[in-house]
């Protein structure tokens, strides 16, 4: 079972959801802990591209590297990021719903190595649970946002 778990259904096309959502500029604004991110690696979204992310953590700031695992275009893709004991992967699955929206899916796994991790495990999973459970919500309030703004500057 997975540490963390969240789905939503978003009312535009998984071609423009997935793009946004795998679009790790945009983990700043999905995110609200996340104040920075920068690519490290050369060329196109695929396995292997990597990513610094930094984020406020009780008014701290922590970097971490942030690495594709896996990635298919408008279907799925798995990132993770591996520091002092501590490795986080998330999963992201997208799906057409009939409507011409998208579902997607997330699931997060916590893998700690060493006692002291194995000890703080569950206060590291309630933390990220604070920090990382509703971006699905937000990424929805982001994409259909922008319809509504589009919308509203169409008509005027």
């Amino acid at each position: 079972m997975p540490d963390i778990q969240d789905s939503v259904i978003i009312s535009k096309p998984l071609e423009e959801v997935f793009s946004f959502a795998a679009n790790m500029d945009n983990s700043t604004k999905i995110m609200e802990n996340v104040v920075a991110i920068e690519k490290l690696t050369d060329g196109p979204l695929q396995v292997g591209t990597k990513f610094k992310e930094t984020r406020e953590i009780r008014g701290r700031q922590a970097s971490s590297i942030i690495e594709f695992i896996e990635f298919i275009p408008n279907e799925r893709y798995v990132v993770q990021s591996e520091a002092n004991g501590l490795k986080v992967i998330y999963y992201y699955d997208f799906k057409p719903t009939v409507d011409g929206g998208t579902k997607v899916n997330f699931e997060g796994d916590i893998h700690t190595s060493g006692f002291v991790m194995k000890l703080t495990k569950p206060i590291i999973r309630k933390i990220l649970k604070k920090e990382d459970g509703d971006h699905l919500s937000q990424l929805k309030k982001l994409l259909e946002g922008h319809a509504e703004e589009e919308e509203t500057t169409m008509k005027d």
